[in-house]
């Protein structure tokens, strides 16, 4: 009869892979250092490989560490969530979520509603990751993620929210001053600031429903990797930008800037997504907060506001 799969063991890797530390993982796990190492080691000698590279400053993995990395967070993943789907106190979310979502985003619409989810399950802790970095969920250790934009094609489970505009914006003083543009070619005598977090920051794809495709290339004072250091800019009729309406639209609201090239979609269709890894099996806490994402992000929270 074949050996069954070291499962413990697998389980104590993917811990290890994560924190990046056997200490860690002995720490979170609650075993000690010695379980950790032996637990490593039988997979080593089984395997016939190493999975990690160590120093006494670092640990890392090796190619087959990191073949085996992401199956063993799954096979870890699964294995914590048919333990709390079955277990009475599943019933009771508690325990660390992982969450990542884009900076701006996070900041603005995120943060004000995590109020609110705490007081419905206070045993469950967020670890929040707020960055416009494109997270490896699985890789990472990540239960959610919120992204903006086009998704690609992968294994991870994704549902659509809510639609995200890119209008181009400016203070009515730079048009005041410059015009106003009423085609993309016009954007060559602009200043028009840049968010960098995109292929081809400095080209602009638009596209008109009867004018058909045009590619302009834009130049200005200001590139960035993060939209909210732009608007103070835009507000002072420093240049014209592309901006995500959940980042501009108090600004819009107000009149500080306004919408320009109606007619023009300047980059492809967005919206906001939850996306999660491909596991069917979720920890109650997982569930909690995906189920509290999905209610609260079914309209743009602009849409709702008083």
């Amino acid at each position: 009869m074949a050996r069954l799969p070291d499962f413990e063991a697998w389980a104590i890797f993917a811990k290890v892979a994560e924190l990046g530390s056997f200490s860690a993982a002995a720490d979170e796990l609650r075993l000690s250092k010695a379980t950790i190492s032996k637990a490593v080691s039988r997979l080593e000698q089984r395997l016939a490989a190493p999975l990690f590279h160590r120093s006494s400053r670092k640990l890392s993995l090796t190619e087959s560490g990191q073949l085996a990395q992401e199956r063993a967070s799954l096979l870890l993943a699964e294995g914590e969530a048919i333990e709390e789907a079955i277990s009475e106190r599943g019933a009771v979310p508690r325990g660390l979520v992982r969450l990542a979502a884009p900076m701006s985003f996070g900041l603005a619409h995120l943060g004000p509603i995590l109020p609110l989810f705490h007081q419905a399950y206070p045993e469950v802790v967020i670890d929040l990751h707020l960055s416009d970095e494109r997270i490896d969920l699985i890789e990472q250790g990540f239960d959610i993620a919120l992204r903006i934009g086009q998704l690609e094609d992968s294994a991870l489970k994704a549902r659509r929210l809510f639609p995200v505009r890119l209008p181009v914006v400016a203070a009515p003083s730079l048009l005041e001053r410059l015009g106003r543009p009423e085609h993309p070619r016009d954007l060559v005598r602009f200043p028009v600031f840049s968010y960098t977090h995109v292929r081809n920051p400095g080209r602009w794809h638009c596209r008109h429903p009867v004018e058909g495709d045009v590619v302009v290339e834009v130049k200005g004072p200001v590139r960035a990797n993060n939209g909210d250091v732009l608007i103070d800019a835009l507000i002072a009729g420093m240049g014209i930008a592309r901006a995500p309406d959940f980042l501009v639209w108090r600004e819009l609201e107000d009149g500080r800037l306004v919408e320009v090239l109606h007619d023009w979609s300047t980059g492809q269709d967005a919206a906001l997504h939850l996306v999660t890894p491909p596991t069917a099996l979720r920890p109650a806490r997982v569930k909690a907060l995906i189920d509290f994402l999905a209610a609260a992000f079914l309209k743009p929270p602009w849409a709702v506001s008083p």
